[in-house]
């Protein structure tokens, strides 16, 4: 007798990062197809993104995480109730890479499960004059050392945005077929947010 296995029809991401980075800008570029320069500091935020392809309704969940430290439990518990993760650092911030080890150390910590789906994603490429990290070497890290996927993306220049997402969610085990709605991303995403901490000193993120 065989059995069917019931594919996965609701998933939860989380994007965890220094501040800065551009968690939110590779966001709000896959939900809405929009980039804002201006940095608006991010407590929490949770989206919902439903989609309904060949009968089948799939819920995705988008976790916009503090890249701030101040927030330990909000963090881990963020980690324990999510599925795949998106570690993003910047090309042109070496300290932001420090930050990705860390969080992968305490992702693995919090799941014990050395298989949790994580991708790193080192976004700003647009940046390529100001860029102080070698993909070559991160990607022999990510890949070789830790078994995890590695992409570079620009929010800005809407480079490897809907890649990532596709990548995050084929390790989460949604349905093959949900691929080509992914570039249907432009409806509107629900949002629940919690009060954001607009800074007085704004700085450009990509």
């Amino acid at each position: 007798m065989s059995f069917k296995v019931k594919e996965k029809t609701e998933v939860r991401l989380v994007f965890l990062g220094a501040a800065g980075v551009g968690k939110t800008a590779l966001i709000q570029r896959f939900l809405k197809d929009t980039f804002e320069p201006k940095h608006r500091r991010t407590v929490e935020e949770l989206h919902r993104k439903e989609y309904v392809v060949g009968g089948v309704k799939v819920t995705i969940s988008i976790m916009d995480t503090s890249g701030s430290y101040s927030f330990p439990a909000m963090r881990k518990l963020s980690i324990q109730n999510s599925d795949a993760f998106a570690l993003v650092y910047a090309v042109d911030d070496p300290q932001s890479l420090e930050a990705v080890k860390s969080l992968r150390e305490e992702i693995l910590e919090v799941k014990e499960d050395k298989f949790t789906p994580i991708v790193v994603i080192g976004n700003k490429i647009d940046r390529q004059s100001e860029r102080q990290l070698d993909s070559k070497d991160v990607l022999s890290t990510v890949e070789l050392d830790w078994n995890h996927s590695f992409m570079e993306s620009s929010a800005k220049d809407n480079i490897n945005v809907v890649e990532s997402f596709r990548e995050l969610l084929s390790q989460a085990n949604l349905p093959s077929w949900l691929g080509p709605a992914l570039c249907r991303r432009r409806e509107p995403a629900e949002s629940s947010r919690r009060p954001s901490l607009n800074k007085t000193n704004s700085c450009s993120v990509s």
